[in-house]
């Protein structure tokens, strides 16, 4: 007996869409919504009945709505899918998120711009965290920038990665030379003089707190004597140590 195969319901477009863990939206040739998947419809379920017909940048800030405005002309007038953005959306969350929005153009059956297809992700938390981190990072620059002493940052193999501008006054490098170089590279120490800590190094400040002497060359070639103090950087988290900061200054016989 032969078997009756199972029929399977096709599955529409909308269906496909609605599926889709990210807002989806259709704009037609004037930048109005003219679909959008469950996703979007449950974000702004406060305009449920009227998100359909609305003008994308509506729902943007006022001072961001003819940015956005503008752009959408200029992929309607060259057919160019406009690059990736960020940008501020009103949601049923009663405040402005963040956004990023992927944009595509839509073409008529004649090849000429007719719309845009725009999906957005959430990234509202991302970019809260990277501000975070920005300001901090430019605190602590600051406050390196501010210190007379010569402070040179590296992760816990010897990658020069921060260098204030004392450290660059001192060895005549700039801190973009200077950065993702190994610090004994940057910095050699071609010979001990009477008086150096022979066996210093920079890795030993990965056990622990560490003092010394040495003679290095900046530069141009030239020896400077210094005094070292150099700390492990330990992960709060982990307690893992994450690379080593040292202070240096000239020796003061060699003043």
């Amino acid at each position: 007996m032969n078997e009756v195969p199972e029929i399977v319901p096709a599955i529409s477009g909308l269906e496909m869409l609605d599926g889709l863990p990210v807002a989806y939206v259709e704009l037609d040739v004037h930048g109005a919504i003219t679909r959008a998947n469950r996703l979007t419809r449950s974000l702004h379920s406060s305009h449920a009945g009227e998100l359909i017909g609305k003008l994308a940048w509506e729902l943007m800030p006022a001072e961001e709505q003819e940015q956005s405005r503008a752009a959408f002309r200029t992929a309607m007038e060259t057919g160019e899918d406009p690059p990736v953005a960020r940008r501020f959306i009103y949601t049923n969350s009663g405040s402005f998120r963040m956004h990023e929005l992927h944009r595509n153009v839509i073409r008529d059956a004649g090849g000429q711009p007719a719309g845009m297809r725009v999906v957005t992700v959430d990234v509202t938390e991302a970019h809260k965290a990277y501000e975070e981190a920005r300001r901090a990072r430019l605190w602590l620059e600051s406050v390196l920038a501010s210190l007379a002493d010569a402070v040179i940052v590296t992760d816990a193999l010897g990658f020069i990665r921060t260098v204030n501008p004392a450290a660059e006054e001192l060895f005549g490098w700039k801190g973009a030379e200077m950065t993702g170089k190994l610090i004994e590279e940057a910095l050699p120490a071609p010979s001990h003089l009477p008086g150096d800590q022979t066996e210093f190094s920079f890795a030993m400040a990965l056990n622990g707190h560490h003092r010394g002497a040495a003679t290095l060359l900046d530069r141009e070639r030239r020896e400077v004597r210094v005094e070292i103090g150099a700390s492990p950087i330990v992960d709060q988290d982990s307690g893992f140590t994450a690379g080593v900061v040292s202070v240096l200054r000239r020796a003061k016989d060699a003043a």
